[in-house]
Formats: structure tokens, sequence, C-alpha cells
């Protein structure tokens, strides 16, 4: 078949590249794997299945990598097989399809590399969570006011607030973990779109690739994609809410909040501004996941109003865009983490800067409820009545204002000293009385530390035998093949 140069340039071309980068290892593996199940399953003889293991040893990953596209085959595939014929000859290598088709090779293929990019991103959030857990233990006692609706709310503590970046982080993990699962099934063996009427052995081929069994409907095996669906969208869940965070240090790292600052090796100075001090790796991690979840979105689109069946669509076209989205999520989260592992905050500055705004009034209300069991809601509008009169007068003294508000709201003065009313008001005390699960005070998130580090150990436990599981089939394929 002699195609079009146009085609040739603008698609055999390139898919060939992108194969021969992100596919030519499982494309082996597989070759290895089904040859395995014909002669376990007497399909082939041992003969030919002797020829065809020594045919596919011959072959040099290195030197297909090195290949150009010359036009005279499809795709990698078949420059494959040609290799194959030149070793064995035609009548031999003939046999090694029997029984399968491009369809479950290339569906196959996929779910291989994609499962290996699960796992990536996967480790690489486990380091996103240990240094951040690391900070935390550090900061439990480090004051400072967060904000509601971009405006300053109340006081809690770097811990606190890195802890629900921590749990965020975790509840991306089992999502992750779904994903891989769904997507480490083998797809081998559905052929075309109907199986095959030969006597094959699916589940000996899944377990010799890694796989933890099968796919279901064979026709499904080949249209469906929304095992690859899941994954991109746990992904853009990921990249949402750790492009939320990375916004957060941005604002900390300006100049007018001060909050923290990163190690040298991560920021950037001015070619015109000697002092500037950018911190670029941020912006960098922002960016880079950003255009990930670009990514993510694409491969949404690309795959929403297809035909459900074979489709290229799904296939040599799409499949780079995964791997590239994948790689700039993976890195994203990377980047973040070493960045963070230098992260230094100013704790003098955040607690001296905590009230300020009265963000701790909130509390002298709930200390009027439970001194004086005053309705929550009367109790806010003198709190309010005294930021009000201490903003008009800045010198009248907290007591009497808190007096004439009260009187005023309930038609008696509420005693209080200055010295209490002080303590009342102070970020250290919002902070430590609140001891609610799940609450800033540094018991809390000692609790809470602990908890998310068990959390922590137990996914790095699941991730070693996903991963183990791997390296263990890649090495029953090499066994069984020896044997052949």
């Amino acid at each position: 078949m002699s195609f079009a140069p146009e085609y040739v340039t603008y698609v055999l071309n390139e898919n060939f590249e992108d194969a021969k980068e992100l596919f030519l290892a499982p494309l082996m593996a597989i070759h290895y794997a089904h040859l395995v199940m014909l002669a376990d399953r007497g399909i082939v003889s041992r003969e030919d299945a002797h020829a065809l293991r020594t045919a596919l040893g011959s072959i040099s990953q290195a030197d297909v990598r090195r290949a150009s596209y010359d036009g005279t085959c499809e795709d990698l595939f078949f420059f494959v097989e040609r290799l194959i014929v030149s070793a064995c000859g035609d009548n031999v290598a003939g046999r090694l399809h029997t029984a399968r088709s491009r369809n479950d090779i290339d569906m196959t293929m996929y779910r291989m590399r994609q499962r290996e990019f699960i796992l990536a991103l996967i480790v690489a959030s486990f380091e996103l969570r240990r240094v951040l857990l690391d900070l935390a233990a550090r900061h439990r006692e480090t004051i400072f006011a967060v904000h509601t609706h971009t405006q300053r709310a109340q006081p809690t503590t770097v811990a606190h607030y890195l802890l629900a970046v921590v749990e965020q982080v975790e509840r991306d993990a089992p999502r992750l973990k779904g994903a891989y699962d769904r997507t480490n099934r083998s797809p081998l063996g559905a052929c075309a779109i109907t199986g095959t009427g030969f006597p094959i052995d699916r589940q000996l081929t899944a377990d010799l690739l890694g796989f933890c069994a099968p796919t279901g409907n064979t026709y499904g095996s080949i249209a469906t994609v929304d095992y690859l669906l899941e994954s991109t969208s746990a992904t853009a869940v990921l990249l949402a809410g750790l492009g939320r965070f990375v916004q957060d240090l941005l604002l900390w790292c300006t100049s007018e909040f001060g909050y923290v600052r990163f190690g040298d090796g991560f920021v950037q100075t001015s070619s015109i501004m000697p002092q500037k001090r950018n911190p670029v790796a941020i912006e960098h991690a922002r960016a880079i996941g950003s255009k990930a979840l670009g990514q993510s979105q694409a491969i949404l689109t690309a795959v929403h109003n297809t035909p459900f069946g074979d489709i290229v669509d799904t296939e040599d076209d799409l499949q780079p865009l995964v791997f590239s989205m994948f790689r700039d999520a993976t890195r994203a989260v990377k980047l973040v983490a070493a960045a963070m592992a230098t992260a230094a905050f100013d704790a003098k500055r955040l607690e001296a800067r905590a009230g300020d705004g009265w963000t701790t009034l909130t509390e002298l209300a709930d200390t009027l409820v439970r001194d004086h069991q005053v309705p929550f809601r009367t109790a806010h509008a003198i709190a309010a009545q005294v930021m009000t009169a201490r903003q008009g007068d800045p010198l009248r003294s907290l007591a009497a204002v808190v007096a004439d508000a009260s009187r005023e709201q309930l038609g008696r003065a509420l005693e209080y000293s200055e010295a209490a009313l002080e303590k009342i008001l102070s970020p250290r005390h919002f902070v430590m009385v609140r001891t609610t699960p799940g609450g800033p005070a540094p018991e809390e998130t000692a609790h809470a530390i602990a908890a998310s580090r068990a959390q922590l150990e137990a996914d790095r436990q699941w991730w070693t035998g996903a991963t183990d599981a791997l390296v263990s089939a890649e090495r029953r394929l090499a066994d069984r093949s020896a044997q052949l």
C-alpha cells in the first residue's frame, strides 16, 4: 500500500515517533505474553514458539527507537512485524498474530502505559503530603489570619491550613487508586471486537502483563475509554485543588503579605531590579498545572462525541496528549513539594498581624454567650457595636465600650476588665479554645497529623504492592518466555 505524502508527513510519521517513545516496550511485552499463551494452549507448536521467541529476542529496542519512518509500513506494529518476518520467515512470523488484532493490542498498550502514569502521579502526591505534614508538625502554634471572600476572617494556625490541603490531596489518592484498578484490566483477547474462536487464555496473558484480570465484554474492551476519562478526571480534580493552594502561596509571597519565603534555589531575581526575589518555581508550578488541566479537558472534548467503537479519535492522536497531561501534572506536584520543603513561615510577623481587622471578634460574641447566656445573635450585635465604637474612638477602653454596647442591646451592662477583654480578643486565645475535632488548637492538629501520617503509610503500602505486582509480572513473563 502506498500512502499519500501528506498523510505520511502529517499523520503516520508523527504517530510512529510517538509510538516509539511511548509504546515500544509494552508492544514487545504483549508479543511475548501472547506467544506464551499460544504455546500454552497448543495454538502454535513448540517449534514455532521457539522460533518466534528467538525472533523477538533478536529485535533491538534501541535500534527501533533510532529508526526513522520511511512510509513503507503503516505504523510501529507493522514495522516490528517486519523485523519478526526478517528473523524467522513469513510462515512462522504470521502465526504470532493468531487470535488477536491491532485493536486489542493497542488498547492493552494504552492501559499498560497509563497505569505507569497513574502510579507516578500517586507517588508524587505522597511526597507533597509528606512535606506538608512535616511543615504542619513544625507550625502547630504558628498563628495567622485566614481569609473568606478575600477578606480577613479569623485566626488559625499554619498547621491547620496545611492540614486542609493535606486532606484534599489524601482524597485524591483513592480517586487515582480507583482509576488505576479499573485501568489495570487486560483487553488482550478481545481481538477486533468479538473475541476469537481459538481456545485462548485471557487470564494467562493478563497475569503475564501484570493486569489484575481481563476486561469483560469484548466489544466494550475496544470501544470504551471510561478508564481513561476516569483517570483524566481524577487528575483534573487534583490539579484544581493544587492550583488553589498555589494561588495562596503566590499571594503570601508578596511583599504586602510576606507570610512565606522559599529557598534561594526556587526564586529568581530581576535583570534590572536588584531587590527582586521572584517565586518563579511556584509560578511555573501554576503554569504547568494549568497546562495539564487544560490537556485533561482537551482529552474529554476529543472523546465525548465520537462513535462508540474502534475509532482513531481515542487512539494514536490522543494518546500523546494523555502522556503529556500526566507528565505535566506530575511535574507540577513534584515542583510544589520540592519548593514547600524549603518554605519558611515568618511566625512573628504572622501572629503580630493575626488580630488586625478584628479577626477575633467571633470569640467575644462566643464569650458573651458562654458567660451570660446571651442569645448568639444578640452577642453578635454587641460585638459588632464594640468594633464600630472602637473604630470611631480608638483610645476608649474596651471595658467601657463593651459595657455601653451591652447596655444598649440588653438593657444591662456586662462587666469585663480590660485585661480579660485583651485575652478574649487575642489571636492565640482564639486558636487555643477551638478544640473542635478538626479545629486549629494544637492538640487537635497533633491528632490530625498523626492520622494523616498513618494514612500516608497505608497508601504507600498500596503503591508498593501495585508496583511490586508489575515487577513480579515482568519476571514471570521473562521466565515463561525463556522456557519456549
